[in-house]
This record gives structure tokens, sequence and C-alpha cells, in this order.
């Protein structure tokens, strides 16, 4: 079972495509997306700059993912500052395709943004356990896809928007294949505080496998083969949640996710998050979700 595409689906996690900027002289860009904002450095080098943290050099082949809703700066050094992103111009520039140029000469910088977001009411996430800042350098898994993304870009063929689309989803995976294997012990007590535990993420296994199955504490630590005390021990610590606690939440996302996307009845949403009683399905998703599950699914489809 693979638990990251599980919460990556359930979560609804999204890209699309932003700006892509040829700056060149003296520039600065400045940007707050309401999502995720990832800049991946197709050519030349620029500066990152946040308000209270260390300016960040990037080089040709750099991805940076920038936490949601955190302003921040690309700038051809550290000391220049510029003002808002003129969305107009970006707009613009991807209705046409044309690169938005900035800067005081002819553009040798090439960044690609791309914005991800997802369904903020599914606590289940991933996005929101990654920190304020991500930095692949160049040289990780995200080279081939950071090429990919200039060639498109620059010489569009048949069928590039379906490439691009796919490159948007794709980015993200190798991003965290190549960031969170070095991260495992810093992420301790949250979601992927399990990477850096074997015996909580076969149980999560499990537990995303079957969903519906009457897993206790008990039952999960068998199926994983450890002890219960043990089960009981390891599961907080890796990701700051019981095995139960953890259990009930999934099964709610599960469920959202369900009676936004399907047209299965209450009845057979709540069988196949394992509530064998209705009733007890509704109290269990009003307390997740503040608002019973026919009520959810009228103003998830608006």
């Amino acid at each position: 079972m693979d638990v990251v595409t599980d919460v990556l689906q359930v979560s609804g996690v999204r890209g699309s495509l932003g700006a892509r900027m040829e700056a060149g002289g003296h520039w600065a860009v400045g940007i707050d997306e309401p999502g995720s904002a990832l800049h991946a450095v197709t050519a030349g080098d620029a500066w990152l700059i946040r308000d209270g943290h260390p300016p960040v050099r990037l080089a040709a082949g750099d991805v940076v993912l920038v936490a949601s809703r955190v302003p921040h700066v690309l700038a051809d050094s550290p000391d220049t500052r510029g003002g808002g992103c003129d969305r107009a111009a970006t707009a613009q520039s991807q209705r046409t395709g044309e690169p938005l140029r900035v800067g005081t000469a002819p553009g040798d910088v090439r960044i690609v943004t791309i914005v991800y977001d997802c369904d903020h009411t599914v606590r289940t996430q991933l996005l929101f356990a990654l920190p304020e800042l991500v930095h692949v350098p160049a040289g990780s898994e995200c080279d081939d896809t950071v090429r990919m993304l200039g060639r498109e870009l620059s010489r569009p063929q048949i069928a590039t928007t379906a490439v691009l689309n796919s490159l948007v989803d794709i980015m993200l995976i190798q991003l965290l294949r190549a960031w969170l294997p070095t991260r495992a012990a810093a992420h301790r007590g949250s979601w992927f505080g399990m990477l850096g535990d074997p015996v909580v993420r076969r149980a999560l296994e499990h537990i995303h496998a079957d969903p519906a199955r009457d897993w206790t504490t008990g039952t999960l630590a068998a199926a994983t083969a450890v002890s219960r005390a043990t089960l009981s021990r390891r599961f907080p610590a890796a990701i700051g949640q019981s095995p139960g606690t953890y259990l009930t939440q999934w099964r709610m996302d599960l469920a959202a996710a369900r009676l936004h996307a399907t047209d299965q009845s209450v009845e057979a949403i709540a069988a196949g998050v394992g509530y064998h009683s209705v009733p007890a399905f509704s109290r269990a998703f009003t307390r997740a979700h503040g608002t019973a599950p026919g009520r959810y699914r009228a103003a998830a489809r608006g």
C-alpha cells in the first residue's frame, strides 16, 4: 500500500503551472501565493529572500517549495527588493505561453513556478506537514523533471499541455523523494515521522489497505508483528497520534472524499469506512467536519 499516494489523492493535492519567468540585470519579484509555491530554476542563478531568514541562493537545477501564504522575493541578489507580482502580466503570460520578462537586461535566468493547493478540510495532510521552506539542490531526483519542464515550455510540441500537467504532479513527488529521506528524524511527531519507523509505516499500510476492518491496537499490532505495547509506544512517538485516533481521522477523510466525488449513498460510505451504524457514522463525521454527511455533500458540490 502506497500511503503517500493515498494521502495525496484523498487530500486533493493539485498543482497548476504559474509564471514562467525570464529575468536579467537587476530584478526582483515579490510572491505571496494562496497555495504552496514551487520554484524550479531551469537556467542561471537567483536568490530567495524571506523576512527574518537568511537568503537562499538558487542555482540552475535547484527546486524550492515555499509554504502557502509565506511572502518571499525572488531576486538577482540578496540586497535587491521588489514589489508584488504583476498578476495581470502573469495572467497574460499564462494565456499566451510567453515568459514573464523582468529586469533591466535580457533574461539569462529562467524560473518556472508551480502552485500546489489541497482540500483544507482534510486533516491528513502532506503539504501542511512540510516546513516553511524545502530546498532541493541540483543533482537530485528532480533534475530530469526540471529539464523536461524547461524543454516543454521553451519548445512546445504536440500534447505539450498534457505533458506539462503530468510534470506538475511528478515534480512534487520527486521533491518529496529527494528531500524526505534525509529529514526523517526531524519529522517525528508529524505524519512524515512514519518514514523513520518501519513498524509504524507497516501499521499505516495496514490501515490504508483496509480502513473498514475492525482494527484495534491489538489487532493492528498483531498484523504488524509487534506487541501491543510496542505499537502503543512507537505510533504516537512517530506521528503524534494514537493508532485509534489516526484510524478515525483517516476514515473521516476518506468519507469526506467519497461524499464529494461519488454518488455512493451515506449508508455505503459508512460501511466502506468501517461503520455498521449510520447514526454512529453521522455522529463521528459531524464531530470531525462540523456538519452532517448530507449537508457536507451538498456544500461540497455547491
